[in-house]
């Protein structure tokens, strides 16, 4: 198959390493032509996947995105939330009819609409074959070979079997869900619960708070996500609980970094200034709270660390806060 992977950063450059060492001819598109001259003649994303070699065959690299879509079959879109909606647009009148399916990998919501990524996605390109590629699945660890199960989520149940024949490696397993809402909003949620585990971390407390969290945090995902709609069970699955935990222990989680920065005291701008790849609970943050607003949906964890990463409020105070809330029976 003729794969495209839109985005060179880490995500994007270990799906192309995983689907190229299987076969498939992909054409990697990054934005710098510098980057993609890099890439395409040292192998080595130094800067977003270091030490992970690119395979020779089956792998090119370059800025233009036309070659890059090429007799393309399928694309995947391995750029951060923001940046969906305007590559999209860019793709448009590129793609060609036979392509069979657009993939979006990026966890999060539209701050502006409130969207989830494929609504975006359908609403710029009008193809109903849009799909999400979500799960506990850091670009470190699949470069390197690390058994990793992920899964891929769409209406299309034909289509979205045969990408996940295309795809599954024997150390890269993938499932089928049809609840795509409830991928993405629980793929989108976790990022900002692992915020929240990380400023537990940089605050110095210990494994019975974050667990908490998690689980608590895991109730907030589920508390949205059925009111908007997607199956309750798909949320104690792989985009859903998987990844929560993988985001909210890993040192490889860019949120949980974020957050750990917040609770030993640095401020959000300083903290963003310096990080080259995107934190995507940072702008979920924002979007998630509006939209529990929007729905009625009580989510205090997010409301807590909007107020520690918008309203510069002090992590005890928001610990204590959610600590001393009124009384409730524990429910999922």
């Amino acid at each position: 198959m003729k794969i495209s992977v839109i985005g060179a950063g880490g995500w994007g450059t270990a799906l192309s390493r995983l689907l190229a060492r299987k076969g498939h001819s992909v054409s990697l598109w990054a934005r710098s032509s510098r980057l993609a001259q890099d890439l395409e003649k040292r192998r080595v994303n130094e800067r977003y996947l270091p030490g992970v070699t690119l395979p020779i065959e089956n792998l090119r690299v370059t800025s233009d995105l036309a070659e890059a879509l090429k007799d393309t079959e399928a694309v995947l879109l391995a750029v951060p939330s923001f940046a969906v909606r305007e590559t999209a647009r860019t793709l448009k009148p590129l793609l060609r009819d036979h392509v069979l399916a657009v993939v979006n990998t990026a966890k999060g919501l539209e701050r502006q609409t409130l969207c989830t990524m494929s609504r975006v996605l359908k609403e710029e390109l009008g193809k109903e074959k849009i799909f999400t590629l979500s799960g506990p699945s850091h670009a470190e660890e699949v470069g390197r070979d690390a058994p990793t199960s992920v899964v891929i989520a769409g209406e299309d149940a034909q289509t979205g079997i045969t990408l996940q024949k295309a795809f599954m490696t024997e150390r890269f397993r993938l499932y089928f869900s049809d609840d795509i809402l409830g991928v993405e909003y629980g793929g989108t949620v976790k990022n900002i619960i692992a915020l929240a585990a990380g400023i537990s971390d940089g605050l110095g407390y210990g494994d019975n708070t974050k667990a908490a969290l998690i689980a608590r945090g895991l109730a907030e995902i589920v508390r949205l996500g059925v009111k908007l709609g997607a199956q309750r069970e798909t949320f104690f699955g792989l985009s859903g609980l998987g990844d929560l935990v993988v985001t909210c222990t890993s040192p490889h989680s860019r949120n949980r970094a974020v957050g750990y920065r917040i609770g030993r005291g640095e401020k959000l701008s300083q903290i963003l200034k310096n990080m080259a790849m995107v934190a995507e609970g940072v702008y979920a943050t924002e979007a998630v709270r509006a939209l529990a607003r929007a729905q009625g949906a009580e989510l205090p964890i997010t409301e807590a660390v909007y107020a520690m990463l918008y309203e510069d409020a002090d992590p005890i105070e928001q610990l204590n806060s959610l600590m001393t809330r009124e009384p409730k029976r524990e429910v999922l």
